[in-house]
């Protein structure tokens, strides 16, 4: 398994090394910015709006650092952290999706908008499936 430092070999052949790195870095760059951003902003609007609930920014910006930090001090593999949190994230997704998908349907919420019969079937055989994932993930790979 190559690591985070290493990954960027994978574009070696397409381009020069100095290139890749720099591509590399900067994407992985991009990419953190737009999870953090769009995390930041769900996370946001699904408290003030739904639950009525706010946290003040300096105590947000505290919570979502301290993991990263805590990596860094620990000194642990980058790579198997890496790996580690997207599991952890991703049992987080049916609690954003059903509800979106409950949401989505009612046309009372949404008038106009509400979504066809077959977009929320889909989105429920979606959802299911990832959950059925997870539940897999969490019995078979974790345990």
């Amino acid at each position: 398994m190559a690591s985070i430092e290493q990954s960027y070999q994978l574009l070696a052949p397409l381009m020069n090394r100095e290139l890749a790195s720099t591509l590399f870095g900067f994407t992985l760059l991009l990419a953190g910015l737009s999870s953090s951003i769009v995390g930041t902003m769900a996370g946001q609007v699904v408290m003030q709006g739904f639950v009525g609930f706010t946290i003040p920014i300096w105590l947000r910006r505290l919570l979502t650092m301290l993991p990263a930090i805590a990596v860094i001090m620990l000194g642990l593999p980058e790579q198997q952290v890496l790996v580690a949190s997207q599991v952890v994230l991703s049992f987080g997704i049916p609690f954003a999706l059903v509800p979106l998908i409950q949401f989505t349907a009612r046309r009372g919420v949404m008038g106009n908008l509400v979504s066809r019969r077959w977009v929320t079937l889909l989105g429920c055989v979606v959802a299911g499936v990832i959950i059925l994932l997870n539940g897999y993930v969490l019995a078979f790979e974790l345990l």
